[in-house]
């Protein structure tokens, strides 16, 4: 498995954190993988063969050959169905919603085609991936077009970029109130700007953001013990953190490790 990150252009640096690609031939056991929030949406295209995407009730989709994802509220579970061919724009948190004239809200745990979004100017693109000889062909095309869709490269809402970057440097450990006085802000304003421009509120994507930070040390093994973790991400105590750890992966720590190592640091953690 070949998985890279690669750097935007600076024009695109507000909006989008990194692209990324993953190369696979298939051949190792194809194993479904949970992947959790991160609070970032994304903007992907398979070149290769097509993943599926299972429910909570067994069932299953397809994935489009392109798409953008929206935000995530819960762990979705993937599974490739032979040859991986992946290329993703990772975008801030507030990074989407300049480039689109829907509300991102309304993409909440939804794979939407990339044509069904931006019509043929979408289906141009997708056309060009695919026929792209390799990944920084793709990455210049989809930097490309995404800067042809910006109008205004002013339209990002500071105010709320402000509040992501305090989050996400707090590693999801500030509260809302401490967030709105630091930015001498009713809280309620905050959230509004959240609900517009992040399709989150500042609680949920500071959850996702700790969990993310949990599960980084987890990876790391840099806490003795569960309980240890646990205070250093601020969570009440091992149960407060294991409670969170369920209701976002569905799974105990423990069995989440076992099965979930090779995708869920690349699809939810690449900087």
């Amino acid at each position: 498995m070949n998985y890279q990150v690669y750097d935007p252009s600076p024009d695109l640096l507000p909006f989008v954190k990194c692209f990324w690609s993953l190369d696979d031939d298939g051949t190792e056991e194809r194993i479904r993988q949970r992947v959790l929030p991160d609070g970032c949406m994304e903007m992907i295209f398979h070149y290769g063969d097509l993943y599926r995407q299972y429910f909570n009730d067994g069932s299953f989709i397809i994935q489009p050959r392109s798409f953008v994802f929206g935000q995530i509220t819960q762990y979705i579970e993937i599974e490739p169905t032979g040859i991986s061919g992946i290329i993703s724009a990772r975008f801030h948190p507030e990074g989407l919603s300049p480039f689109l004239n829907i509300p991102v809200s309304s993409l909440e745990d939804k794979a939407i085609g990339i044509g069904s979004l931006f019509g043929e100017k979408g289906i141009t693109l997708e056309k060009q991936i695919l026929a792209a000889d390799n990944n920084l062909q793709r990455i210049e095309m989809m930097e490309h077009f995404l800067l042809s869709m910006l109008a205004d490269p002013g339209t990002i809402d500071n105010i709320t970029k402000s509040c992501v970057d305090a989050i996400f440097q707090s590693q999801g450990q500030i509260p809302v109130a401490d967030l709105a006085s630091k930015m001498s802000l009713n809280r309620r304003i905050i959230e509004r700007k959240f609900a517009t421009a992040v399709g989150m509120s500042p609680k949920q994507l500071s959850r996702a953001v700790r969990l993310q930070a949990a599960v980084k040390m987890l990876e790391e093994n840099k806490c003795a013990s569960l309980t240890a973790l646990a205070y250093e991400n601020g969570y009440y105590d091992q149960a407060h953190f294991i409670k969170d750890f369920k209701e976002f992966t569905g799974t105990s720590p423990k069995s989440f490790f076992a099965g979930n190592l090779r995708f869920a640091a690349l699809f939810a953690s690449a900087e």
